[in-house]
């Protein structure tokens, strides 16, 4: 019977999944569409003069290299002054489309100074952005030019006036000091006589420029020709070429903001800071722009401008600074050409350069008036009374009445009367000083007669030097003045000097502390050496004095009093060479002494620091001894060392002293050597026990020892002492002694043989082919039938040798021949084939039983035995 099945009810789905496709479609073409939307980009219009260089399709919009539009139309504007540019900007742009963003076009430009939009030499011409503030907006000007843009660097932004650009230009460099520390990123024209130009100043070098600083232009080339001669200035080869801007930095002032503004001056003479006043004239016949304002003949200022008014002429001055004072409410100014007399001819340069403006100052502590009046003739200078005073000379000068008296070799008095003294013993002068001068005169002033015709003969040439006529006439008085501030009273007594060096010699008597210093050598110095300090005279050599029983010179020095505080407890002395040239790997140093002393002879002073204690009775012979407080030692030495003077003295290689002088004693067995050890180093090596010897290079198949000496020479090599006591004195030796530089904790043993053989000094000592010692020195035994070999073993492999440890000869090649054992032939390393070597084997480990006592003796065998090879300890340590 068949069994039908029951049906399977399914309940049908309310969602089925298909659904989803259509809606996921939808999201992504809503989404699609809006950021096509959004990408879409954002449509302006910039109007430009012209299209030259816009390309449809072509050029793009950058904003700091990067590209943020491109051009997709251009149409003429209605009023046909220029095209519309309709351009479609990236939509990320939008936030700087603002009613004070700026657009122009770039384009590639050479200058002198460089050049601007190189890259539009590959890409095209294209526009540049810069984003601004205000309201959102579409359409724009474009600029003609591009805007001032400032380095990628940080720094400080600053505007400079003028009224002529010169050579300056967009990139011309600003120096200071001829370092280039900005340059100049724009230039516009504000009205018809002013251009400000925008500079920029990087910001490593802003804090150079204070409120205070002045700025002047170096472009170009400056040549100022005068009776001096031609002076020929540029800054720099690019300020030539491109322009620049120069400036100086005033210390104490507030410092730069952005856009300040400052002059810029025509020149560094214009922008020296000083006090600028008005002088005012009937005409401007002899004086003109550049005319000199003259003190004393000394340039104190110029006239800088020249202006004609409606009553005459104008001229607008400037004192320098450092002469400002001299500008005073009564201050007086008068022209001053050249001055031609049947007595000769007064400022004969002045016919060529044109006629300056004198000045005297004033006393007056008034307000500064708005202008001063330029004379034509110099004031009345005789108004107030004049200050007499009376000058005495052992011997008559041929100065007569009349003669003038001189500050600077100008005028200043005049001599009145000329007589003997009551007692007859002195030349009496009377002398009347102009009341504006007196205040020259302090009580430490003096006087020097001067010569018509002088003439200095020396090395340098020969110097002849000529008064005008009146001098030759009636004669001239010099004045000197002091640098105390108590001024004279009238009739007080100077001294007349018959010339400058008889009196500064008079003088320095009485300013002049004397001390005395032992030297070695004499050294060329003699009477009038001078003394320096840091290359300045400070005094010289009064004395220089030999004695017979110690061979050492005394010199005595004569130190001026105001320089006598350099003389103290950390104070030294060393002698000057002529010329003295360092020369290393870094480079040559040659240092020459000023001529008076490569000539005479000098000596320097130089102070060491506060914490160290000089030696003020001694004169080094070089400032590197001075400076390192070198000690005086005397060696005896046989005579064929052959060491000479400048040779080191060295311990373990290192410097610690020098050899000043070598000297072959009357009885020609010994020198007598005479070296300087090193401040530092002295009291290790002064120590009574201490030892000096010849290092000389010795060459042999072992090696060569000192090889450096081959090059420099033998030195003194030394050993410190230990004992307590110091000497100065000490006899060297030839040679070290052979233990010499041995380590303290070195294994020291002797070998014994019947024959030395090939073994010398430096012969190693071999454990398993590895040198672990080696022979010192060797000697006879008493009795002359032994070699004693002094040996030592290094500290790391004293634990390798013990009582039981054997010795044998392993240089050279050794045969053996026999009828029945045929030919043996044994042999070392090359080492030993060449330069010898002693091997050495041990046969029990090393313990407290078998170690070795100091200066143990071993005997030194021919050769090697069968049973040693045998012998292999199972452990050799340090105990």
């Amino acid at each position: 019977m068949t069994q039908i099945e029951s049906p399977k009810v399914v309940k049908k789905k309310l969602f089925s999944p298909i659904w989803l496709l259509p809606i996921v479609a939808l999201a992504l073409g809503a989404w699609l569409g809006v950021k096509s939307i959004k990408e879409s980009g954002i449509e302006i219009i910039v109007h430009f003069p012209n299209a030259v260089g816009i390309d449809i399709g072509k050029t793009l919009v950058k904003y700091q290299g990067l590209t943020v539009g491109k051009v997709t139309d251009i149409s003429i504007d209605n009023e046909l002054s220029g095209v519309n540019v309709k351009i479609i900007m990236d939509y990320r742009s939008d936030p700087f489309l603002n009613k004070n963003s700026k657009f122009w076009l770039v384009t590639p430009k050479a200058s002198i100074t460089g050049i601007e939009g190189l890259d539009t030499l590959f890409s095209g011409n294209y526009i540049a952005v810069q984003p601004g503030d205000g309201s959102s907006a579409t359409e724009f000007i474009a600029l003609k030019d591009a805007p001032t843009m400032l380095p990628d660097t940080d720094g400080v932004l600053i505007t400079l006036t003028t009224s002529k650009l010169g050579s300056l230009d967009i990139g011309s460099m600003v120096f200071y000091r001829q370092i280039p520390v900005g340059k100049v990123v724009n230039y516009r024209l504000i009205d018809s006589d002013t251009i400000n130009i925008s500079t920029f100043i990087e910001q490593q070098y802003a804090h150079l420029v204070t409120q205070d600083s002045q700025f002047w232009n170096v472009s170009g080339l400056k040549i100022d020709a005068s009776m001096s001669g031609i002076k020929v200035n540029t800054e720099s080869l690019a300020s030539l070429l491109a322009g620049g801007i120069s400036f100086n930095s005033v210390a104490n002032s507030a410092a730069v903001q952005n856009g300040d503004n400052f002059v810029l001056y025509p020149d560094e003479e214009s922008a020296v800071k000083g006090i600028e006043f008005t002088l005012i004239a009937d005409n401007a016949d002899e004086i003109n722009q550049g005319s000199a304002l003259v003190y004393r003949g000394i340039d104190v200022g110029k006239i800088h401008q020249t202006q004609l008014t409606k009553n005459g002429v104008k001229f607008l001055a400037k004192f320098d600074s450092q002469y400002q004072h001299l500008l005073n409410a009564d201050t007086q100014f008068w022209i001053a050409g050249a001055d031609i007399s049947l007595e000769g001819v007064k400022h004969a340069a002045r016919l060529i350069t044109g006629s300056v403006v004198n000045v005297l100052p004033g006393v007056s502590d008034n307000a500064l008036p708005p202008e001063y009046q330029l004379q034509s003739q110099a004031p009345d200078l005789m108004q107030a009374s004049q200050l007499s005073i009376k000058l005495t000379s052992d011997e008559h000068s041929g100065l007569s009445a009349g003669a003038e008296v001189r500050y600077k070799q100008m005028a200043i008095g005049e001599i009145t009367q000329v007589k003997l003294s009551d007692d007859f013993s002195r030349v009496e002068y009377s002398v009347d000083i102009q009341p504006e001068y007196s205040s020259l005169l302090t009580v430490d002033s003096y006087f020097v007669s001067e010569s018509a015709l002088a003439i200095d003969a020396s090395l340098d040439g020969v110097k002849v030097k000529t008064r005008d006529i009146n001098t030759l006439l009636a004669g001239a008085v010099s004045l000197v003045p002091g640098k105390a501030k108590a001024v004279v009273k009238p009739q007080t007594k100077f001294s007349l000097y018959q010339s400058a060096d008889q009196a500064l010699t008079a003088l320095n008597k009485s300013s002049m502390s004397t001390l005395a210093l032992d030297s070695i050598d004499g050294a060329g110095l003699a009477h009038g050496s001078p003394v320096y300090y840091k290359k300045m005279r400070i005094g010289s050599v009064s004395e220089v004095n030999w004695s017979s029983q110690t061979d050492k010179f005394s010199i005595k020095v004569a130190i001026q009093k105001r320089f006598t505080n350099l003389v103290r407890s950390n104070s030294v002395f060393w002698r000057n060479d002529a010329a003295s040239i360092n020369a290393s790997l870094s480079g040559i140093d040659v240092d020459i002494a000023p001529l008076e002393g490569a000539l005479k002879g000098s000596i320097s002073l130089g102070l060491l620091p506060e914490n160290q204690q000089g030696n003020q009775t001694r004169l080094y012979d070089s400032k590197e001894l001075a400076l390192k407080q070198a000690k005086a030692i005397t060696l005896s030495l046989p005579a064929d060392a052959k060491v000479a003077a400048k040779a080191a003295i060295r311990y373990q290689g290192h410097q610690v002293g020098v050899i000043q002088q070598v000297k072959l004693n009357q009885d020609l067995a010994n020198l007598t050597v005479s070296a300087y050890l090193y401040g530092e180093y002295a009291q290790h090596f002064t120590k009574e026990d201490s030892e000096f010897f010849v290092v000389d290079a010795q060459i042999s198949l072992v090696g060569i020892k000192a090889p450096e000496t081959l090059i420099t020479g033998p030195y003194i090599g030394v050993l410190p002492g230990k004992s307590e006591r110091q000497a100065t004195q000490f006899d060297g030796h030839l040679a070290a002694r052979y233990d010499a530089d041995i380590d303290e904790d070195a294994l020291k043993v002797t070998l014994v043989d019947s024959q030395l053989g090939s073994i010398k000094i430096g012969t190693p000592i071999f454990f398993r082919g590895i040198a672990i010692g080696q022979v010192d020195g060797y000697s006879l035994s008493y009795n002359g039938n032994q070699v004693l070999m002094y040996s030592h073993i290094e500290k790391q492999y004293a634990h390798l040798v013990n009582q039981t440890s054997q010795f044998w000869d392993a240089s050279g090649i050794k045969l053996e021949v026999g009828i029945f054992s045929g030919a043996q032939i044994e042999t070392g390393s090359l080492e030993t084939l060449l330069s010898g070597g002693i091997s050495v084997v041990t046969e029990e480990v090393t313990d407290e039983s078998n170690q070795l006592a100091l200066g143990e003796r071993f005997t030194l065998h021919n050769k090697m035995k069968a049973e040693w090879r045998k012998w292999k300890p199972e452990q050799l340590k340090p105990l």
